[in-house]
């Protein structure tokens, strides 16, 4: 083997751990017994974006345009106080060491949620959603007949903003995520 192909094949293994191996910070909640999750990866999203789609319906068409431009969501929820209180500190350990930037948040008697975006290639997109629910009360919301308290969601890839509500409505992710488009 040449000094050249070595260099190349030391190199290529030193990057593998880049590129797409490496966990979020978010995943140590997956396995936990008191937590519902939902993740989906990049492959996921390039097989919906393959399916054959009705090509009259202007909506479809956006959801499968905004499926292919996503790496991955991730969904982590659960009714568990302690797990609760440890993800809010793995959000807020995520928040000091990332570029992400608070982009709103609401509080109501039901609920607080903020949002969080890592800047994309236009003020439209972003490269990273962030939302985090915390203090769900009074509101119906069970995931297998679990009443849940708390919500984290991350969403990767290039998300356009304006076109987010498309994405809520077909992936029956939460409509809070409808306020952080810009444009409904």
């Amino acid at each position: 083997m040449t000094v050249m192909k070595k260099y190349v094949l030391i190199t290529l293994i030193a990057l593998m751990p880049l590129a797409g191996f490496s966990q979020s910070i978010f995943d140590q909640f997956e396995d936990l017994d008191n937590v519902s999750s939902v993740v989906v990866n990049k492959n996921m999203f390039n097989l919906l974006g393959k399916m054959n789609i009705d090509s009259d319906d202007p909506e479809a068409k956006e959801f499968m345009e905004i499926a292919q431009s996503l790496s991955g969501l991730k969904v982590f929820a659960t009714e568990d106080k302690a797990i609760a209180a440890d993800m809010k500190a793995t959000v807020d350990k995520y928040l000091k060491s990332s570029s992400l930037e608070e982009l709103m948040r609401v509080k109501d008697k039901d609920a607080n949620i903020k949002f969080y975006v890592k800047s994309g290639k236009d003020e439209d997109h972003v490269s990273e959603l962030l939302m985090f629910v915390s203090g769900i009360k009074n509101v119906d919301v069970e995931v297998n007949d679990r009443q849940i308290e708390t919500v984290l969601l991350s969403l990767t890839g290039d998300i356009d903003l304006t076109k987010i509500g498309s994405l809520t409505s077909k992936m029956d992710l939460p409509d809070d995520l409808n306020k952080a488009g810009k444009k409904n």
